[in-house]
């Protein structure tokens, strides 16, 4: 049994296209006409008490099975008013007396009236809406789909909500591009109905006169009251339908069903109501209008709005009512009460603003946002193919296992104030970098002899700077014969925010981070965190630490052996720590086989030394300021050593390894601060940092000029 309700459907459908074949008696045929009525107000209610249109999306294809329902029956009537001189059932005839009241032509004109009603108003308003609503809902999938991704990204909302909801814009698209072939469907319904109640009145006329036995009077009377009863059985239903078809596709900006709405929105105007019973009371003065009518239909309007005006009055004051922020805390919402939920009213932008909680909403920076130009959209968009959320969870993922460092959300979206193919990157809502792609072209960086040139448009690389030109797909071989490297828009994109987020790390790591990360090693070592937090090593100088090891790109994963070596040197230096410099150097000495691998290749490193009389130079020059020492060389020195570093680090262009600086450790910090301002890619080491299993290969040297050495 349960398996034949399983095929209900099925069953049903195979049964109407029977009707199209089978005769039926008229008994059977009122049957399905009092079923096919039911159902379509069955559906007309449905479309009325939703909410949302998904919540019917069985619709487009119920209306087909309606559609043909309707048709099945119109042809086992038509076949019985032909063949049983004009006599289809007990329905068919009340509704065709009943109609025609006696007057063939007044009944006639009357069925005209509500069929050309439904075909050029009903059904033709809701194709038009269906297929509007399809075409604007197609074009704004990739604005929601940014929205989700910036909610997704920004915390918002979790990956299975975000999963949820792109699930359901894919719906809503799939819907509303049903719902507009759907539409053409009641259309074509109605002019079958016309043309069926034109082969019923003729035909059934002819059909009458040729087999005799009535005059011409009787037998149009007889076919008339089929013809019109046959069609109204069809056209109520098919009425019903195409309401509720206009009904469904006009639901799209509601917020309850219809009956909430209607009741919420004009209760919410009591103001329209009685201007409105108003002006119907001023309709008495015209001569011959019914005073009475108008007057109760006046005072009721006018008492009504009075009444729901009083009420709205009586509700609690702004004071203590809090508001409901608007999505993305752009601006006012509406105003909430304080114990049902319900709305009241419509609050101006002043009003909003005039809790100070409100502007407070203004104030939130995110870490880290990127902001598109309308034609790099697709890169972000999953619908179309987008696989830059996708990359973006590749590199956290990569950098938190680097770096122990989990980077904060970053949030994606649009941008009108940019051009077409630009993109912005922005720390902590400023701007700190900014690029442009060609979505339709590859990136091709120039080798430094290529074989020969190939076409594009030249630009220079986001992330490194590297001259580089955009080429057309069909070149990519060529140019990587020729001996380009060639990437992707995706990739440079991609490449050019992990260059931003990894220089500006240090930035992201918030106190709330810290205790986050401080909390994640008590898991495997709870007495060492215990015994160092806070009793010797509070949460800003721990900040400090980590950020300062961030900055010059040293990986801080190994939490336990930071939090060892800081308690260990506490310990003997005893609190307040004063020379942060000093413990930072010490912690950089027990990660060495960390610092080590990041510059190592294949047991060597290849490094700038300092010469030793430059060095000694250095050291004579160190100050004590008020936050402890610095370098404060001649302008002739600095200007010497900058000169030379310039020099050096062409060296390492055609090398894989970043440069690197060795100094003593006494020197490593202050030279490191001197010129970070100037090579802030530079990586400055110390001989301690160096395990002891790796070869030293220098490739260059800064020295003392000749004209220094009198100078100092």
């Amino acid at each position: 049994m349960k398996k034949i309700l399983s095929y209900s459907v099925v069953l049903f459908v195979l049964t109407v296209i029977l009707l199209l074949i089978i005769p039926l008696p008229a008994a059977i045929v009122d049957v399905a006409i009092i079923l096919n009525i039911s159902l379509s107000l069955m559906i007309l209610v449905i479309t009325m008490t939703i909410r949302e249109p998904l919540e019917f999306a069985i619709f487009p294809s119920l209306l087909l099975i309606t559609t043909l329902f309707r048709l099945g029956i119109n042809v086992s009537t038509t076949r019985n008013i032909l063949s049983n001189s004009g006599s289809s059932g007990q329905i068919i005839k009340a509704f065709g007396d009943f109609i025609l009241q006696g007057n063939v032509v007044v009944g006639l004109v009357i069925y005209l009236i509500i069929v050309l009603m439904q075909f050029i108003v009903i059904t033709k308003g809701a194709e038009r809406v269906s297929e509007v609503a399809a075409r604007f809902t197609l074009d704004a999938m990739p604005g929601k789909q940014m929205a989700i991704d910036a909610d997704l990204n920004s915390g918002l909302i979790d990956e299975q909500q975000a999963k949820a909801r792109r699930e359901k814009i894919q719906r809503e698209a799939d819907f509303y591009g049903s719902m507009d072939g759907a539409t053409k469907i009641v259309k074509g319904d109605s002019v079958m109905s016309l043309i069926t109640t034109g082969v019923n009145l003729i035909g059934g006329i002819i059909i009458g006169l040729v087999q005799g036995g009535a005059t011409i009077g009787q037998v149009a009377t007889t076919y008339s009251i089929a013809t019109v009863g046959d069609g109204l059985v069809g056209q109520i239903p098919s009425l019903l339908i195409s309401t509720a078809t206009g009904m469904i596709v006009t639901r799209a900006v509601a917020e309850g069903s219809l009956n909430e709405d209607i009741s919420k929105q004009f209760t919410a105007q009591p103001t329209a109501i009685m201007i409105s019973g108003v002006v119907v009371a001023i309709l008495t003065v015209i001569p011959g209008m019914p005073v009475i009518q108008l007057l109760m239909v006046s005072s009721g309007l006018i008492g009504g709005g009075y009444y729901l005006s009083r009420k709205i009055q009586e509700e609690p004051s702004m004071a203590g009512v809090g508001f409901a922020t608007a999505p993305g805390g752009e601006g006012p919402a509406e105003e909430a009460a304080p114990e049902g939920g319900e709305t009241l009213r419509q609050v101006t932008e002043e009003e909003y603003y005039k809790d100070v909680n409100n502007v407070y909403n203004l104030l939130t920076v995110e870490p880290i946002e990127m902001e598109f130009g309308y034609s790099l959209i697709p890169l972000v968009d999953e619908s179309v193919g987008g696989r830059l959320i996708n990359r973006i969870v590749i590199f956290r993922r990569q950098y938190a296992q680097d770096m122990g460092f989990v980077i904060p959300s970053i949030r994606l979206r649009d941008s009108s104030g940019l051009n077409t193919n630009q993109y912005s990157i922005k720390i902590k809502g400023e701007e700190v970098a900014k690029g442009e792609l060609l979505v339709d072209y590859f990136l091709a960086l120039d080798p430094e002899n290529p074989e020969m040139e190939i076409d594009g448009i030249e630009t220079i690389e986001p992330a490194y700077g590297i001259p580089s030109r955009w080429i057309r797909p069909e070149d990519r071989e060529m140019a990587e014969i020729y001996g380009y490297t060639v990437i992707d828009p995706l990739s440079v994109l991609v490449t050019h925010l992990s260059e931003v987020v990894k220089q500006h790390a240090h930035e992201l790591l918030t106190r709330q981070e810290i205790i986050h990360l401080v909390e994640n090693t008590k898991k495997n070592s709870p007495e060492l965190i215990e015994e160092a937090f806070p009793n010797f090593i509070n949460y800003s100088l721990f900040q400090k630490i980590l950020t300062s090891l961030l900055k010059e790109g040293v990986p801080i994963k190994d939490m336990e052996t930071i939090i060892e070596t800081s308690l260990e040197s506490i310990s003997e230096t005893g609190l307040p720590v004063k020379d942060v410099d000093a413990l930072l150097e010490r912690i950089r000495t027990a990660l060495k086989r960390t610092i080590t691998r990041l510059y190592c290749e294949d047991g060597s490193m290849k490094v700038i030394t300092m010469d030793a009389e430059l060095e000694r130079t250095m050291v004579s020059c160190l100050s004590k300021g008020e936050r402890g020492y610095y370098l404060a060389l001649s302008p002739e020195v600095l200007q010497s050593l900058i000169n030379q570093i310039t020099v050096q680090l062409k060296k390492f262009n055609s090398l894989s390894q970043s440069p690197v600086i060795l100094t003593s450790q006494v020197m490593r910090v202050h030279f490191y601060r001197l010129i970070d301002q100037f090579y802030p890619n530079v990586r400055v080491l110390s001989f301690n940092e160096i395990a002891n299993n790796i070869q030293i290969q220098s490739i260059g040297s800064l020295t003392l000029e000749s004209s220094e050495r009198r100078g100092a």
